[in-house]
């Protein structure tokens, strides 16, 4: 039997579509542009994104286009977007930033008329719905996380339209693989059930501090360093995951790992409370989405429940930096903050700069990405702070005062990466 085909079973029947089990959603990222994008092949895609989802890009031999977003949910603005640069891509990746969809409906229209395959990165949006189709059975292929929705620290998807690219995919997958180590799998596997006796026991601000001040964290900032020159010597070897390796493995060394029973069961056995979860989710956005500092967007769909962002929600204030820090003495890490936009951290040597990074700059400045698992703690810890709602810049400008008096910090927090 293929490797992992009885989650890759389960994912098909939640999704309708058929799956390839993959150790983490960068590889499944990675094996749909290898298999529909030849060589320099143009991506269109958010700059308000994961640093690694660039490097999956470059890894696959092909240029990121960085396109408009809203300033309503960071997400790719198809209508902002110039007709010149549409008839120059060669492929469109989303991002469906926390959970909140992208314009679908929209995109898919776009890319049919071109015939050019329309990649989903899902890795937010497991359980979001769009005109009551789940994101992920839009496009060519999809790339699911079980770091996410599922509390795993592997594991993850490729969902695709035929059986048959199926098995090419586990084909190119298998040959990207890496032997796994029983000690790594032990590790992959105690490391949920170590995150959460930490909550339980209140200690993640002690514990979070003490690994920043021992450089226990990967990143410096919410970016991690990009090592220009090193990079721009790797692109002659492209497409190669191994070139890339140094890049692709942060934050989760794994993602090629070819994980035993022991990382792969336990997966099992939180995709079967999967929906339970997606329902304590649900309730804490509720929460949230009542709160002054909401994004537009999420106020727009409370109506609409299979819209909504289950895996983070994005709220926008003022002294965003400041407020991360005041989180982590609540016991909240915030993590998946994706700032400054990738025109501004990789430039014009490694992608396509937007034709307009202004939304995208205020975007990933203000936005404020909360558990809504952590809701009520969350609003606590934010109504203490008297934080302040910045009002998006196409909207009327709504009365607020900067109450966070400490100096503003770096963008480049060091406890601002990850997630807990």
């Amino acid at each position: 039997m293929p490797y992992g085909s009885r989650l890759a079973a389960i994912m098909a029947r939640r999704l309708g579509r058929a799956c390839v089990y993959t150790p983490s959603a960068r590889l499944a990222v990675y094996l749909a542009l290898r298999r529909w994008c030849r060589p320099g092949a143009r991506v269109l895609m958010s700059p308000v994104t994961d640093d690694v989802m660039l490097f999956v890009v470059l890894a696959a031999g092909l240029r990121p286009v960085l396109a408009p977003v809203s300033v309503r949910d960071g997400n790719i603005d198809p209508g902002a977007v110039p007709e010149s640069v549409w008839r120059g891509v060669d492929a469109v990746l989303t991002t469906n930033l926390y959970g909140m969809p992208d314009r679908m409906e929209e995109l898919t229209r776009r890319c049919e008329d071109l015939g050019i395959p329309l990649f989903e990165d899902a890795a937010h949006a497991m359980g979001t719905h769009v005109a009551g189709r789940p994101i992920g059975t839009f496009g060519t292929a999809a790339a699911f996380s079980l770091s996410k929705h599922a509390g795993g620290k592997a594991g993850g998807f490729l969902a695709v339209e035929s059986t048959r690219a199926c098995r090419e995919l586990e084909a190119l997958r298998d040959d990207l693989l890496v032997p796994g180590r029983l000690g790594d799998d032990l590790a992959t596997t105690l490391r949920p059930l170590a995150r959460s006796a930490v909550r339980g026991s209140h200690l993640v601000s002690p514990v979070w501090r003490t690994m920043q001040r021992l450089g226990l964290l990967e990143r410096d900032g919410y970016r991690m360093d990009l090592h220009a020159p090193l990079l721009a010597a790797r692109a002659s070897q492209a497409p190669s995951l191994t070139a890339y390796e140094p890049w692709m493995r942060v934050d989760l060394h794994g993602f090629r790992n070819r994980h035993g029973l022991l990382v792969r069961a336990p997966l099992a056995l939180r995709l079967a409370r999967l929906d339970d979860d997606l329902a304590r989710r649900r309730a804490g956005v509720r929460v949230l989405s009542e709160t002054p500092w909401a994004a537009p967007a999420l106020r727009d769909r409370t109506a609409h429940e299979g819209a909504l962002p289950l895996f983070r929600v994005p709220l926008l204030v003022h002294d965003r930096d400041v407020l991360v820090d005041r989180l982590v003495r609540h016991g909240i890490v915030t993590g998946y903050l994706f700032d400054p936009p990738l025109d501004d951290y990789a430039g014009g040597e490694f992608v396509d700069p937007s034709p307009d990074p202004s939304a995208a700059r205020w975007f990933a400045s203000h936005v404020l990405p909360a558990d809504p698992l952590l809701a009520h703690s969350v609003v606590t810890a934010l109504t203490r702070a008297r934080a302040s709602e910045a009002a998006a810049p196409d909207l009327p400008a709504a009365a607020s005062h900067d109450t966070c008096s400490p100096p503003h910090p770096s963008p480049n927090s060091p406890w601002a990466t990850g997630g807990w």
